[in-house]
């Protein structure tokens, strides 16, 4: 039966590791380029909030 590696699996992780964070760097690097913060959607009110109030 063969040995486990553990040396190869600890560096694939640190790679993996390494990749995510420089995609995360990558994306708040664009998103500071482009000025310009994450969307957010705008929350539909009800439609009783927009009528004008009742004359009294």
């Amino acid at each position: 039966m063969a040995k486990p590696n553990y040396s190869f699996e600890k560096r694939q992780r640190e790679l993996q590791k390494k990749q995510k964070k420089a995609d995360k760097a990558q994306r708040k690097a664009h998103q500071a380029a482009a000025g310009s913060e994450p969307e957010v959607q705008p929350v539909d009110t009800p439609a009783e909030d927009r009528l004008p109030p009742a004359p009294v």
